[in-house]
């Protein structure tokens, strides 16, 4: 077995002892949950879930199928961006949703200390388990190609932040754009990460551990 392999089995293993303990208590009240897929509300988002995959920051599957979820308003509110944006040549690709808690905990845990600002502490959960938070970039309708963002996706470096300047003018205008169009539809920019949005309502809704498999839409 790799080295690398090895060290995210550890890391699981080491999370999932503390999984039994649960999110965090929280004093509500809250919402009750209201999870939709994206993709059943609008057909036109592209999905590229990369935890599903290899291809993350894990090097690791840790999603047992490509699939992307939010609270309904939210997910109205999102296919509210995708067609204003539409109107200009680009639609939305979304690399995540709805994160299960447990999963928080597991990318707390893999993360190095110097890099934990690109990663939520899951003694307070994330938006992303709340089902209010959406991973995304563009692609362009003519080509269907992700267009190119000043960073990667989950790329922890300085070149994520929102408001990096280094990089070349038509990465950061389509960076503003997508920034501009969530901004209309009550989406607000977690800065460090120039594709992680947050809905306005996410104080409303608890933290969740409920796997994909569990999702009743």
């Amino acid at each position: 077995m790799r080295p690398s392999r090895v060290l995210f089995t550890l890391v699981l293993a080491l999370a999932s002892a503390g999984f039994a303990q649960g999110p965090p208590p929280e004093a509500g009240p809250f919402r009750k949950p209201d999870l939709v897929e994206i993709v059943k509300l609008d057909a036109t988002i592209k999905l590229d879930v990369r935890y599903a995959t290899k291809n993350n920051f894990l090097g690791k599957a840790v999603y047992s199928s490509a699939r992307a979820f939010l609270q309904r308003q939210a997910a109205q509110a999102l296919v509210r961006v995708n067609q204003s944006l539409r109107k200009q040549g680009f639609g939305l690709v979304v690399f995540d949703g709805y994160r299960p808690w447990s999963v928080t905990k597991v990318f707390w845990e893999a993360t190095p200390e110097d890099k934990k600002i690109f990663v939520a502490d899951p003694s307070k959960g994330s938006r992303h388990n709340r089902g209010c938070a959406v991973d995304l970039s563009l692609f362009d309708l003519k080509t269907g190609v992700p267009v190119r963002m000043p960073s990667e996706y989950d790329e922890m470096t300085e070149r994520a932040h929102i408001n990096y300047e280094c990089a070349p003018p038509e990465a950061k205008r389509l960076r503003d754009l997508l920034r501009s169009a969530m901004a209309a539809e009550g989406f607000s920019v977690y800065e460090p990460e120039w594709w992680h949005y947050d809905y306005q309502d996410w104080k409303d809704y608890p933290i969740m551990n409920v796997k994909f498999s569990r999702i009743r839409v």
